[in-house]
């Protein structure tokens, strides 16, 4: 329960900074902390058991069959970034409370923020896979949301349809990758498939599903060259990029590969594909980070640089490289966060993050610039700071290896330069802007420090860097590993986090990206004007240009494919049925099976011969529309007929019931359309749809009746062997729609509520004229309501009203329920609408048709969510017998609150619908006319 409740406090907690932004800025900060402060204290509360290497998990079941199930999972790798999440997350918070300007919607902000953050737990804490990518994809629509906040710029707003494009994508790869993943696993818990990491290795479709997974990490974490859309994501406010751009959302990339680290490793695929990606992104972002003259933009490629270094350790596949990996997560968050933070306070107080004009803050900004340096300085990896103790492992991992052969010295040297760049844009951030002159032409003249409590988050993650620098074994340690025992299955290498190795080729390698990087800025004049030579690539216009034409291309293809012949389309569905079917069944040698034909009596025969009367009918008089409608209402009836022959007359009421409210709602639309249908097609597309038609007609007889002469399994017989065992319930129709396919059905009244609404939206405010004649000149008659069917209406309706209650009771062992009585209700209620009028009758229905149909959801949704409570998948039913006296006993289950909410929201749905075509059909004058 504590795991649920870690990740549901930041969604719950959502309410509260929208409740308490008109109550003060403070209040509202307050109310965004709550959530996620006792979302930390409960996280805190399981460190003892995390820290022993025990690993929890907890399991609600949903949909057990398809593999998702509502599986919770806490370890040691969880733990730590659950950690980081909560933790940066607090302290983004208070940062953000003073960062924002007073009239910026603060409570909007914080809810995104929260919004992003539970996603984010979601993610790391699942132990169902797809309950992962489900948390996967909110976590890109969050951070969609979060970059666009301020959605007055326009880069603003590309660059967050840029980071979701690009995100989305991935997560499209990543699901591909998960399901394959699955599949060969058997299972998609995660526990089965790490211990199925041998057998996932070893299968054919490994290869496809590693290249998909690592779609999705790469793209998540802005790996080359995919790395774009991060720098663009700038224009978002800095709280949003000390949070998601440091700490969280680009972690969800490499928390992935470290998740399936047991699973997929240990293969030349996983080396070439990850180290390979991990080195040109350290050296890329490394190299382009110097040359940024945005501060942000510094920041920012300088994190593409340093989640390609943790992405090169783990493709190097060694498991003191995991724990490199994993060491310089936690450094990397502490010491760019504040980064971040410290950038965000410039551009507060100086209104700029241009470096060439932000120059000499030391004087002004001394305690932030402290701070910053401290920070920078983590990045560049100096001594006694916590970037140089993971930079060191990184080094010396990046040594043993040998997997590149006599190229091997390749992997180090490209490990050496990145750290020369890193040096040297280190020192640019810190000489830049704290030195190097006096500040010009700044927006905000003279610039000052910022409230004190604003650089509280900045003093708490520089001070984590300097501890764990210097006294790592008493910081850092036990977290550490406890997630190196959770990535490696237990396996902890010997490892140590002493800063002082003695002198080696990694110290060696250190002082050499020190002094290098050192020189690279002393020399950085020539190499800017190297830079500004090569030709200017804008990755927001590039990508617009792209999305441009990719949005040109799909109109061509559509107008080249979708004339708006609806004709057209049938034709084209019906010939490649056809043709596929024809293909099939050329490949039997005899049509007629084994199994012998039911014998057929002479009054089937003869509804048969109706059935086709009537569809060869309507299609002889389709042109004049009502005698069309009425023929193919008799169709209708004879399709029913059928059902009820054949032993289902569930189907058969339905089918009625189902044939009344269509015709209605079929004269309704011919009200206001002329009365034939003019000749449109030409004889040689009529020998065309004849064509189609027989042919269609013949193939699908044919394929009826190699099926029914051959033996076949049914799913049948599964359900009427469990329908009164499983579901409690004779009538196994409705058994199977409240019980057995309840999701479906949830589904179904779900889209049928929503069609409703969208129906009513497009007729709301629209009235078209009464026409007062026919189509041959006749006046139609001025008695809209007939006397005679006034009172045959007054009187049906109550025995309607009986019926369908009888029909709904007895529904879940009899032929009924709530589909079936929902129908019968709005049958009768709809007749009234006729009898009397819109008018009339709304003044006599005491509730809103979109509120009826709004409930019967929600009372089917919550059904559902009842068995949860009991422990059971989602929509299981219970039910049990009871005696009453003078009742005797009797059958109370579940499912008939299903049932009940399938009736309201049928009920609620058909009347929108019906209510408001009829709203339509008034003529100049405002009289009713339905």
């Amino acid at each position: 329960m504590a795991l649920a409740l870690i990740i549901a406090l930041p969604f719950l907690g959502i309410i509260l900074p929208l409740l308490a932004d008109r109550m003060g800025r403070s209040l509202c900060a307050l109310g965004a902390a709550l959530g996620p402060a006792a979302a930390l204290v409960l996280l805190w509360l399981e460190q003892p058991a995390v820290f022993a290497g025990e690993v929890q998990t907890v399991r609600y079941p949903w949909l057990t069959n398809l593999g998702l199930d509502l599986s919770l999972r806490l370890d040691g790798l969880g733990f730590m970034f659950a950690l980081m999440i909560l933790g940066i997350g607090l302290l983004v918070i208070l940062y953000a409370r003073y960062y924002l300007a007073k009239q910026e919607p603060m409570g909007r902000f914080f809810a995104y923020l929260l919004l992003f953050m539970g996603s984010m737990l979601g993610v790391v804490l699942s132990e169902n896979l797809l309950l992962m990518l489900m948390f996967w994809e909110l976590t890109s629509l969050s951070s969609f949301l979060l970059i666009g906040f301020w959605s007055g710029s326009s880069d603003a707003r590309r660059g967050a349809r840029m980071a979701l494009t690009v995100t989305g994508g991935g997560g499209l790869a990543l699901l591909a990758g998960i399901l394959l993943l699955g599949n060969i696993a058997g299972s998609f818990e995660l526990s089965q498939v790490l211990e199925a990491g041998d057998v996932i290795r070893a299968h054919s479709l490994y290869p496809l599903t590693l290249i998909l997974i690592l779609l999705g990490v790469f793209t998540k974490s802005a790996q080359f060259p995919f790395h774009f859309w991060l720098p663009q994501a700038m224009s978002a406010p800095t709280p949003v990029s000390a949070y998601l751009h440091s700490a969280t959302m680009v972690k969800a990339g490499v928390f992935l590969l470290a998740r399936l680290y047991p699973a997929l490793s240990g293969t030349d695929w996983w080396f070439y594909l990850v180290s390979m990606t991990g080195m040109a992104t350290l050296l890329f972002g490394a190299g382009m980070a110097l040359f940024q003259h945005d501060l942000k933009g510094l920041l920012a490629y300088s994190t593409i640089s340093h989640l390609g270094l943790i992405t090169l350790l783990f493709g190097l596949d060694t498991t003191m490289g995991t724990v490199a990996a994993l060491f310089h997560i936690i450094n990397h968050a502490t010491f760019k966060a504040s980064l971040f933070m410290a950038a965000g306070i410039i551009d507060h107080e100086t209104g700029s993050r241009d470096m060439r004009k932000i120059a000499g803050l030391w004087k002004y900004m001394p305690h932030t610039a402290v701070l910053a340096m401290v920070a920078a300085s983590a990045m560049a990896g100096v001594p006694l700071l916590n970037g140089f103790l993971s930079k060191e492992m990184f080094f010396s991992e990046t040594l043993n290896q040998d997997l590149l052969g006599i190229f091997n010295w390749m992997i180090p040297a490209a490990a050496t330069l990145a750290g020369v760049f890193s040096v040297a844009y280190s020192l640019r951030f810190i000489h830049d802007v704290f030195f190097n002159g006096e500040p010009k032409d700044l927006p905000k003249y003279p610039p000052h420090e910022p409230p004190r409590y604003m650089k509280i988050p900045v003093e708490v993650l520089v001070f984590i860097c300097l501890l764990v620098g210097v006294v790592p074994a008493y910081t850092v340690a036990p977290l550490l590993a406890s997630a190196v025992s959770a990535t490696l299955d237990g396996h902890v290498p010997e490892y140590s986090l002493a800063i002082w190795h003695g002198f080696n080729l990694p110290l060696m390698m250190s002082f050499i990206a020190l002094l290098g990087g050192i020189v690279v800025y002393l020399c950085r004049e020539p190499l800017f004007r190297w830079y500004n030579g090569l030709p200017s690539v804008n990755s927001l216009e590039v990508f617009e240009r792209c999305v441009t034409g990719l949005a040109k291309g799909a109109r061509k293809l559509t107008r080249l494919l979708e004339s708006g012949s609806l004709q057209r389309y049938i034709a084209l569905l019906l010939f490649s049925a056809l043709l596929l079917l024809t293909i099939a069944l050329s490949s039997l040698k005899r049509l007629r099976g084994e199994v012998p034909l039911s014998p057929l009596d002479g009054i089937t025969a003869f509804g048969m011969a109706v059935l086709c009367v009537m569809a060869v009918l309507t299609v002889v008089f389709h042109r004049n529309r009502l005698k069309a409608l009425m023929i193919l209402s008799c169709a209708g009836l004879m399709v029913a007929l059928g059902f009820a022959r054949y032993s289902a007359p569930d189907l058969a009421l339905t089918q009625l019931s189902i044939e009344v409210v269509t015709i209605i709602l079929l004269v309704l639309a011919l009200f206001f359309m002329p009365d034939r249908t003019p000749m449109e097609s030409s004889s040689l597309r009529g020998l065309r749809d004849f064509m189609l038609a027989g042919g269609a007609g013949i193939v699908v007889a044919l394929l009826t009746y190699a099926i029914m002469t051959r033996p076949y399994d049914s799913i049948s017989s599964f359900f009427l062997e469990n329908s009164v065992s499983g579901g409690g319930g004779t009538n196994v129709v409705n058994v199977i729609l409240v019980d057995f396919r309840g999701f479906d059905t949830l589904g179904e009244i779900c889209v049928l509520a929503i069609a409703a609404v969208g129906i009513y939206g497009l007729l709301s405010g629209l009235h078209l004229p009464h026409p007062r004649t026919d189509a041959n000149g006749k006046e139609w008659s001025r008695d809209a309501h007939p006397m005679i069917l006034d009172n045959i209406a007054r009187v049906l309706l109550p025995m309607a009203l009986l019926v369908s209650a009888f029909i709904f009771l007895r529904g879940h062992n009899l032929p009924g329920g709530g589909f079936i009585a929902g129908l019968i209700t709005a049958v009768a209620l709809i007749l009234q609408y006729v009898a009397h009028g819109v008018e009339w009758t709304q003044r006599r229905l005491p509730f809103s048709f979109h509120s009826l149909a709004g409930l019967g959801v929600m009372i089917a949704a919550l059904t559902g969510l009842g068995s949860f409570v009991f422990g059971a998948p989602f929509l299981t039913s219970a039910f049990n017998h009871f005696h009453l006296p003078l009742i005797g006993e009797f059958e109370l289950a579940t499912a008939l609150l299903f049932d009940l909410g399938v009736y309201l929201a049928v009920v609620g749905a058909t009347l929108l619908i019906l209510s408001n075509i009829g709203h339509v059909s008034q003529d100049e004058s405002s009289k009713e006319v339905f």
